[in-house]
């Protein structure tokens, strides 16, 4: 080994005549790692992780350790490209296939790539479909201009991703079309809710989810210039993971922004069904069908009519629905919803129209309560003095479950099966004995 003029150690590349190593000097060098997770958030082991890049003709398959993780680190001369991008393709069995697509961009900055997988199931029937959804959305997203925040010189590249999408189902070009189009123009929402429509349709499960995100957020920063289509994806996604009280102030607000996304309005009414707010999800499907909603939403509306009680309007919509046909001939889902609304309409004509028996009497404890029942009870003016009848029964129930005896008891059940004309057609008589012992 050589010295330098400065006293310093010189290496052999660096000695007088060696040939200097131009081409690592030239190479750029990108690390593409991430980490395979299932929805439930565990790793998934052994899936086979394809990385490819336009910038490099080498295909990587890997496979993910026991932690779902995976790396590898491209090298690329620096000359015959300054932007770097890759697709990832990840398959396992008992799973769908899942992509991304990542767009390192000019700089060397790593990126840590989650991919989470889906398991290979059908569709749950009581939710929106992703095609649906895809369908609902994508007609007001085709045609943007300036006031949607797309630049004139990004309407060309906007065009071809939007058809590469809808009409060519080419992802791999669809993709970095809409993602180049919303990177030059950052304040377009409607862009971004493209290209996640776009990702969600490819499996790029945690792509399509980060652009919905960030789509809500800027609509939520400026109400003035946001959209409702990413906050009706957005609530969507949260009902497709049976979160419908997270779901709710989302498609909320997507119905504010735009009161007659027929859409929104359908999803909405579909969160409050979920939890039980039959009433107003019975308001809400009824104006998505005022505002073009299809046959979804009419069996949603179907199915809200019969949770508040009104058998005749779920009837009379279930013949609008029909139109004809044969029950017989739909799809299960339909199916079951008529089955329901005829079981209904057997209860109503059982406990609503039959008269009762000889020496029997039928009593509407919520309409006409026997007056022996309620003599000498007078209604409160206010609600005043609730907190400490509470407060007291409480205390009572309290008092009764820690000196509560050692009991045994028994319970005689009599049951009567009625026709629609109110006569009996069996009966069945039932004994229970029960001990209730406390610890010592």
């Amino acid at each position: 080994m050589a010295q330098n003029g400065l006293g310093q150690p010189t290496t052999l590349d660096q000695s007088i005549g060696a040939t200097p190593n131009f081409v690592s000097d030239l190479k750029r060098e990108w690390l593409v790692a991430g980490r395979v997770k299932t929805v439930q958030g565990y790793p998934v082991r052994g899936a086979a992780v394809t990385i490819s890049s336009p910038n490099n003709t080498a295909t990587r398959i890997l496979p993910s350790d026991v932690d779902g993780e995976f790396k590898y680190q491209f090298s690329v001369i620096a000359e015959e490209s300054n932007r770097f991008t890759v697709f990832l393709t990840v398959k396992k069995k008992g799973f769908q296939t899942t992509h991304a697509y990542v767009n390192f961009g000019h700089s060397d900055q790593s990126f840590w790539i989650p991919l989470t997988m889906h398991e290979v199931q059908a569709e749950d029937p009581e939710q929106l479909s992703q095609a649906d959804l895809i369908s609902g959305l994508t007609p007001t997203l085709k045609q943007l201009g300036l006031a949607a925040g797309l630049a004139a010189k990004s309407a060309k590249d906007y065009t071809r991703g939007v058809a590469a999408f809808l009409d060519q189902h080419n992802f791999e070009r669809a993709v970095p079309l809409l993602a180049k189009v919303h990177d030059d123009n950052p304040s377009c929402i409607a862009c971004q809710t493209m290209l996640g429509l776009a990702e969600l349709n490819w499996n790029a499960w945690d792509n399509a989810r980060d652009a919905f995100a960030k789509g809500v957020n800027a609509t939520l920063k400026d109400r003035s210039a946001g959209r409702s289509e990413p906050l009706v994806a957005y609530g969507t996604w949260l009902n497709w993971e049976n979160d419908a009280e997270g779901a709710e102030p989302y498609l909320q607000e997507a119905i504010k922004l735009s009161p007659q996304n027929a859409l929104a309005l359908q999803e909405f009414g579909r969160s409050l069904m979920t939890t039980q707010q039959f009433d107003a999800a019975r308001d809400y499907l009824k104006k998505a069908i005022a505002a073009g909603a299809g046959p979804e939403g009419q069996l949603l509306y179907i199915k809200s009519c019969l949770g508040s009680g009104r058998t005749d309007e779920a009837a009379a919509e279930m013949t609008r629905y029909l139109a004809g046909r044969d029950v017989k001939k739909m799809p299960l889902r339909v199916r079951e919803v008529w089955g329901s609304l005829k079981d209904r309409e057997k209860l109503d004509v059982t406990y609503g129209k039959a008269k009762p028996q000889k020496g029997h009497v039928q009593l509407d404890f919520l309409q006409s309560p026997p007056a022996a029942l309620i003599q000498g009870l007078e209604p409160a003016k206010d609600q005043e003095q609730l907190p400490s009848i509470l407060d007291a029964t409480g205390t009572k129930i309290l008092e009764m479950t820690q000196n509560f005896p050692n009991t045994i008891s028994s319970e005689a059940i009599h049951q009567e099966q009625l026709s629609n004309k109110g006569k009996m057609r069996g009966s069945q008589d039932q004994t229970f004995r029960y001990l209730c012992m406390l610890p010592t």
